[in-house]
């Protein structure tokens, strides 16, 4: 069989297995860690696709948090229709980021990303002070659920079980990782990536470096608030504790622990970071140690994240054969 051919197939049949999970996975706590490594493959790579312009950005969890509370404010102020809210919500998060993207860019390095600690801190302190609209601490409660989607004799999806939310964080997720991916292939990801490795020097050949770091930002964080409305819906409340600056970091050991050199490594890294807590019960409550122990493991052992892994082995058995 060809090689191009190779690829398509084993990501159809992938694709194909992932929409067949609910028909072997009926527990309802299961399907939720499923939708919640789903929400973290979101915010996984599209917080690679910042990194590979060369920002740190740990703005994430507020821009999240920007998406949820949008969405959730139009539908129970306004009755806005729940899918132009979750679309409207992905908005005002990118929205944001343009607006704040000129100025911050002009950070670099360090300051750049305590310059995105600031903004996340901005973004919860008026979550939980505005209390008139946002509920203050205790959040938006009772946010509804999505409207039925209705294809007589053929579909009805009302969205009353966990199954029906795990194929909309599937769609979701795959619309999320096609974007991405295309992005991935355009010359406009050689450009980020050459402004990753030289600011000054892709500047110099004419490159616009504030505008693609701003694009680059912007795109990110249009995801961030995309996951953000989903999960306010999926959750049915909203509070400002729920993406707090400990979220963001989660999103970040994801990303570098799946390997933020590879497309696949920050979906590799969101699932199983997302399922290693919750299959042994006991460290659910460890949760930040676990992580921190993972990320000093992978540091030491596997630089370039578990994407490195297979080659790594590679290497070992060849090794092991030739000084046999």
């Amino acid at each position: 069989m060809s090689r191009k051919l190779v690829k398509p197939l084993s990501y159809s049949s992938l694709i194909i297995f992932l929409f067949l999970i609910p028909l072997f996975v009926t527990s309802p706590y299961y399907l939720h860690i499923f939708i919640m490594a789903g929400i973290g493959i979101i915010l996984a790579c599209s917080l690679r696709l910042i990194f590979n312009s060369g920002q740190f950005s740990m703005a994430h969890g507020g821009m999240m948090s920007i998406g949820a509370y949008t969405s959730a404010l139009l539908m129970i102020k306004l009755g806005l229709s729940i899918w132009a809210a979750m679309g409207a919500g992905a908005a005002a998060a990118a929205v944001l980021a343009l607006l704040v993207g000129y100025p911050l860019v002009r950070l670099k390095g360090i300051y750049f990303a305590l310059g995105t600690v600031f903004l996340e801190e901005i973004i919860k302190l008026i979550a939980q002070q505005w209390t008139d609209l946002t509920g203050g601490v205790l959040g938006l409660t009772s946010i509804p659920k999505p409207n039925p989607i209705v294809i007589p004799g053929l579909l009805n999806i009302n969205f009353a079980s966990k199954v029906d939310f795990y194929y909309l964080a599937l769609v979701l997720v795959l619309f999320t990782l096609l974007i991405l991916y295309a992005i991935e292939r355009s010359s406009i990801n050689q450009t980020f990536c050459s402004i990753k490795q030289s600011d000054s020097l892709a500047q110099s050949v004419g490159v616009n470096t504030a505008k693609f770091k701003v694009l680059a930002f912007t795109v990110g964080c249009f995801f961030a608030g995309l996951a953000g409305a989903f999960y306010g819906q999926f959750m049915t409340v909203v509070t400002p504790s729920a993406f707090g600056f400990v979220y963001t970091v989660y999103i970040i050991v994801y990303m570098v622990v799946g390997g933020e050199r590879k497309f696949y490594g920050p979906i590799i890294g969101a699932v199983i970071l997302t399922f290693l807590p919750e299959s042994v019960r006991v460290l659910k409550e460890y949760q930040p140690y676990v992580f921190a122990g993972v990320l000093m493991l992978v540091i030491f052992f596997l630089p370039e994240g578990l994407v490195s892994l297979p080659q790594r082995l590679k290497m070992f058995i060849r090794e092991r054969r030739t000084h046999a």
